[in-house]
């Protein structure tokens, strides 16, 4: 008798789901408050701009301090992205967006810190250097020219998040860029949360 196979037992269903749960597992690990609390602030998210991330450490910890948070938010979105790109295999790309924005809202929503996090930018750079590597290798050679020219990190930071899905709709074409926008889409939509809280916050 031949078993019968429903649409949970896909080896699609199973991928993608899979791809979710890693990358939303891994990007809920928070690296940051973890780290700082080395340095001295117990919760990240009570101080400066009260997003618990890389700058906001760099600004409180100071730069040495601020790396390997800076290295672990980017290892999230490479960990998230390639789980999905290694079971989807060559030729299927979409799977690694789906990892790369599991990680991202494991970042911005993770169940290990009571669903407050950052606003998952380190989390997309390094999901995109595992979807897109030619064009986020060609972003940060123009984020490193612009440093040189600037010596500003934070500008820098923006010609090269800016430039990506410029420099992707020339080498990869509008559908992969599409994607990417998506994903950016999301970032933009944490900053307007971070504001429209940080408006609501009572004065202390």
């Amino acid at each position: 008798m031949r078993a019968i196979r429903g649409p949970c037992c896909h080896p699609m269903v199973v991928d993608v789901t899979l791809t979710v749960i890693v990358g939303y597992l891994v990007g809920s690990i928070p690296v940051a408050n973890l780290l700082a609390r080395r340095g001295g602030v117990d919760d990240l998210r009570l101080v400066g701009d009260r997003n618990p991330g890389f700058w906001n450490a760099r600004e409180n910890l100071g730069r040495r301090a601020a790396v390997p948070i800076f290295v672990g938010d980017l290892l999230k979105g490479v960990v998230g992205a390639g789980v999905g790109a290694l079971l989807a295999g060559p030729g299927i790309w979409g799977l690694a967006y789906v990892g790369a924005g599991a990680a991202m809202i494991g970042h911005a929503f993770p169940v290990f810190a009571g669903f407050k996090g950052g606003r998952s930018i380190l989390t997309f750079v390094g999901g995109a250097l595992v979807f897109a590597p030619v064009p986020a290798a060609i972003a940060v050679a123009l984020l490193l020219v612009t440093f040189a020219i600037t010596r500003s990190f934070a500008v820098s930071a923006r010609v090269g998040f800016f430039a990506l899905p410029v420099v992707q709709l020339v080498v990869e074409g509008p559908y992969r860029t599409a994607a990417t926008g998506v994903l950016m889409t999301f970032i933009g939509l944490r900053f307007l949360m971070a504001t429209i809280t940080m408006g609501v916050r009572p004065q202390s």
